[in-house]
């Protein structure tokens, strides 16, 4: 019961600390006269994956062995996995029960699509990294990864510029709710308190989780693959569902492809070089279960320009097929 009220205590801080955070980072992007894109996929995305990226960071700084290994690349894969099947699976029930409609979503088809296929690349890149004779070609393979993301980066910004009308009509700053023009330093605090919020939160969360599961007996990295992200990958769901029920569709969608292009390509990168990268078939399965997720989307996009709610529970499937194979890799 201790660790049922710590999860339900845990949830509830994620949740006041991703209201703080979606307010905080819009009047950033508009004091940068930057544009949706730019704001939910690197500005909201990086932010709120700050939690799943201490995990592997620990995992592999704080010693420990074989297992904290393993914690740390089920930790690396589980982001980007849970993040194309269920968050994407979330996204687009939010939008049936919020709007009762099947209508596609009202977003920046350029910002999606660039996401996505840069996600293609960058976790394909890493996955196939799994499979090179020595350390060098994987230190070469990490040094990639880290590129691929400056330039997905200097991509974003340069075609987000002049994005102020995207940022009209904007909530009070809940720090300075009587300013129009609130200070920069005050918006940067609040963005940095609701981290503080999103961070304890999802610490908490995971800590209650992982002592249930222990019960369990489940592996460290079975553990580490599927539980640990349903508990970092919170705050990416709850902005993005708060954006999609103010109507919000790129900044939502974005928040969550931008954050699967972060963590398929810096993270992977710190996997390329403190572990052997040696992925084992139930690794390989969740890796390619993920670029499928995200190719869906990616392909209606190229077909018809545009992604109804109902397709984006397709990765619900996704995320289905993987925890029955993992209940077989368990049995087995």
């Amino acid at each position: 019961m201790e660790d049922v009220a710590i999860l339900i205590l845990s949830l509830g801080i994620i949740l006041i600390g991703a209201e703080g955070f979606t307010n905080g980072v819009e009047w950033l992007g508009q004091r940068l006269n930057l544009g949706a894109g730019a704001v939910g996929s690197i500005l909201a995305a990086v932010g709120t994956a700050l939690p799943e990226t201490m995990v592997p960071v620990i995992a592999f700084l704080g010693g420990g062995g074989e297992q904290k290994a393993e914690v740390g690349i089920g930790a690396i894969l589980g982001a980007p996995f849970m993040l194309s099947t269920l968050a994407f699976f979330i996204a687009g029930l939010s939008v049936l029960i919020f709007r009762r409609h099947n209508r596609p979503l009202l977003l920046d088809r350029s910002v999606l699509q660039r996401d996505l296929s840069f996600f293609l690349i960058v976790y394909s890149v890493a996955i196939l990294a799994s499979f090179l004779p020595n350390h060098f070609l994987k230190i070469l393979a990490a040094l990639a990864l880290v590129i691929f993301y400056a330039v997905y980066v200097f991509r974003t910004l340069r075609e987000s510029k002049g994005g102020g009308e995207e940022h009209e009509n904007l909530p009070p700053l809940y720090l300075a709710r009587r300013s129009h023009h609130p200070a920069m330093g005050v918006i940067l605090g609040q963005i940095g308190l609701a981290l503080l919020f999103i961070v304890a939160g999802a610490h908490g969360f995971v800590g209650a989780v992982q002592e249930v599961a222990v019960v369990t007996g489940i592996p460290a990295f079975v553990l580490s693959l599927i539980i640990t992200p349903i508990a970092t990958e919170l705050p990416e769901k709850f902005n993005s569902v708060l954006w999609l029920r103010r109507g919000k569709d790129t900044l939502a969608l974005g928040n969550i492809t931008g954050a699967m292009v972060f963590q398929s390509s810096v993270i992977p990168a710190l996997g390329l070089l403190f572990t052997p990268w040696v992925l084992d078939s139930l690794a390989l399965l969740s890796a390619v279960l993920a670029l499928g997720a995200a190719f869906m989307p990616y392909l209606a996009l190229r077909r018809k320009g545009v992604i109804f709610p109902a397709y984006l529970l397709i990765g619900g499937g996704f995320y289905l097929v993987f925890l029955v194979s993992a209940v077989r890799f368990q049995i087995y």
